[in-house]
């Protein structure tokens, strides 16, 4: 099927996505530090294990496998991915640094140059191919000795800490970086604090107290990043990143409706009104009171966040959300960190997260209309399991159809009006699953010949979907 679209502007910039926790391994080379995602189970029981009380967060091989020490091995074989995504024809690679590769356990004074001196490597061979790193500056991989001396984010003593590893790689890559975001999906930490947080709720505590202020600290650390942006590398791009759901009424009941709107206020534009809008939204304070939540803040953190706000947001999409106020009897529909009720008009994955092009339109026209900054679709995919045929083909036609109406859906969004920069499609290699731990779970255009029980050769293989991808790059989205 080829469809012809005309709407993506000159200088789009089409890529892929991945995280360094997620496909670089070398968990223990380059004097790296343990991080979160290394003392992460691998399994469909991942988060359900984290949600338990009294997770400890140390390593236990007798019980758990650890997908993430290998993963897909980036860390030796980045040349070789590299030289594929250029096959394709990226314009940008969308990335993270691990921070406990930086600083092993985040309070050093100085930063780990083993590990510097790996992204810059990863730096110059990407710009050997003309593609434009986008780095996420903490992508779910904080030093595990932050969370077990300071509780993470629930500390206003990491915001320093945060500030000098953002600060370092300012500098360094000052000359190889033009696009930055500072927090992975911040918004996502409101139903699972662990992963971007560090640290889970426990029984008896007030949920929002704790992660709102941690949301506090980290807004903070991130109008820092934004101000050390804009003094060393005056002509970069620096956003935030926000895990985006549009939420839908079960149905037209003027409850529903309010309920709805609620759910996505705090969910979906909480965090952008802070670091977009510079201060703390109106709906907030109702929200707080009612939710016993009391922010400590010091002198000067509302001017800071004022005065350092977000160039762009960055933003997932994976799939949209319905909810109904009473949701006994319906049946459920969850993903993504998210759980709602079943949505009858839509399909779903594999893994049960509901599919849904049109809400990346709608999700993509009301932050726009909200915010009027410029957007860029930073992940978006599909997981599904992917079959290797008799002849070695790898015909993924059903991952082809899900970005091909995404990208449509976009499309239709620039012709709305949004300001789009770029669209880099998640996983476009294979990767650990951040929700599962799994491999199976895959996203990738290129196969990873690596398993779920740990076999596997490691060895790279393109997809159909491969192919298709680079067409798409190579005509600027009008070949479909």
């Amino acid at each position: 099927m080829t469809v012809k679209n005309e709407q993506f502007p000159q200088g789009f910039l089409w890529g892929g996505a991945t995280a360094a926790n997620q496909i670089e391994g070398g968990f223990y080379e380059g004097n790296k530090g343990l991080n979160i995602a290394d003392v992460l189970p691998g399994g469909k029981e991942r988060l359900k294990v984290l949600k338990e009380p009294g997770f400890n967060f140390e390593i236990d091989k007798t019980k758990y496998n650890y997908p993430n020490h290998e993963a897909i091995d980036f860390y030796h074989r980045y040349k070789e991915d590299i030289k594929l995504f250029a096959e394709m024809g990226f314009k940008v690679f969308r990335m993270s640094i691990a921070w406990s590769r930086i600083f092993p356990k985040g309070t050093e004074l100085e930063p780990n140059e083993e590990g510097l001196a790996f992204y810059d490597r990863v730096f110059d061979e990407l710009h050997k191919y003309g593609i434009e790193p986008v780095v996420t500056i903490s992508h779910y991989e904080m030093p595990l000795n932050l969370v077990k001396e300071y509780s993470g984010w629930k500390s206003r003593e990491v915001i320093p800490l945060f500030e000098r590893y953002a600060s370092a790689v300012l500098n360094r890559y000052k000359g190889k970086v033009k696009y930055w975001m500072t927090f992975n999906e911040i918004n996502s930490a409101l139903h699972f604090p662990i992963m971007s947080m560090g640290f889970s709720v426990q029984e008896g505590e007030n949920k929002y107290q704790k992660i709102f202020q941690a949301f506090h600290h980290q807004f903070v650390a991130s109008s820092l990043a934004v101000k050390a942006c804009r003094e060393i590398i005056p002509e970069a791009k620096i956003g935030c990143m926000l895990l985006h759901a549009p939420v839908y009424s079960y149905d037209s009941n003027p409850e529903n409706i309010l309920y709805a709107l609620q759910e996505e206020q705090i969910f979906n534009y909480f965090c952008g009104d802070v670091q977009v809008r510079g201060e703390y939204p109106g709906y907030a304070k109702r929200f707080f009171e009612e939710n016993l939540v009391d922010i400590l803040m010091e002198d000067g953190d509302l001017d800071l966040i004022k005065d350092y706000t977000v160039d762009y947001i960055g933003l997932s999409y994976y799939m949209s959300q319905t909810q109904k106020k009473e949701k006994e009897g319906l049946d459920t529909a969850a993903g993504n960190l998210l759980e709602g009720v079943k949505n009858p008009f839509l399909k779903a994955s594999d893994w049960g997260w509901e599919i849904d092009p049109t809400g990346l339109r709608i999700g993509l026209n009301r932050l726009y209309g909200r915010y009027q900054i410029p957007l860029f679709v930073v992940e978006n995919g599909l997981g599904a399991y992917d079959k290797i045929e008799d002849d070695g083909l790898i015909n993924d036609d059903y991952r082809i159809d899900y970005l091909r109406s995404h990208i449509e859906a976009m499309a239709e969004a620039i012709k709305d009006g949004v300001d789009l920069m770029g669209y880099t499609s998640w996983g476009c290699i294979d990767l650990v699953s951040a929700s599962t731990g799994e491999f199976s779970k895959r996203y990738g255009f290129i196969y990873v010949d690596k398993h779920d029980d740990g076999s596997g050769t490691l060895n790279r293989e393109r997809k159909k979907s491969f192919y298709w991808y680079k067409d798409v790059i190579k005509s600027n989205g009008e070949v479909l």
